[in-house]
């Protein structure tokens, strides 16, 4: 699995070119994706986009994670990242996750992330289930999972580690649709 492809957006994975893109749009969006990416800070750096790529791809090769870049159809502007990661394989499920930078949200990035990986999770790689799992107060990226047809379970007490310290997350799941 290379790419995946839909609409307006195409997912691949982070190549060594795409390093200085990825940093100025983490750092673009600490109003937004830092609040709540405790990864996310200021000073982001071409070097630490450099180390997460290699991160990926070695967690790509050994089947633990597959994190992709979102980018316009073009193939050169990074829009943000999303990734199936944290499996568990004796229960078929995995967590789905994604940020996009500021200067391109609302744009339907997002929702195209959740249903290609979803797709993906569900046709590829034979899982019964996805789980979104949002920090508690991050409206955006809960809409967004709702809008992509996510059933809110719970709001889970210190599910999440955000800047420290344990937060409520509200805990939403995907399932292949059913005959």
């Amino acid at each position: 699995m290379n790419q995946l492809h839909t609409g307006h957006f195409l997912l691949r994975p982070f190549a060594a070119a795409d390093a200085s893109s990825f940093a100025e749009a983490v750092r673009e969006s600490m109003a937004s994706v830092g609040q709540w990416m405790s990864w996310a800070h200021a000073g982001y750096t071409k070097d630490e986009a450099l180390s997460w790529f290699d991160f990926c791809d070695g967690s790509r090769a050994a089947g633990s994670a597959h994190e992709f870049g979102i980018f316009l159809e073009d193939d050169r502007t990074l829009v943000g990242g999303a990734g199936l990661n944290q499996f568990n394989t004796v229960n078929g499920f995995c967590n789905l996750g994604y940020w996009v930078r500021a200067s391109q949200q609302r744009r339907g990035a997002a929702l195209a992330a959740v249903h290609l990986l979803a797709r993906h999770a569900f046709d590829a790689l034979k899982l019964s289930r996805v789980e979104i799992v949002i920090a508690d107060g991050n409206l955006p990226s809960l809409a967004v999972a709702r809008k992509a047809g996510a059933v809110h379970e719970c709001l889970a007490r210190n599910r999440l580690q955000l800047h420290g310290g344990p937060v409520a997350a509200h805990v939403l799941s995907l399932v292949p649709e059913q005959d």
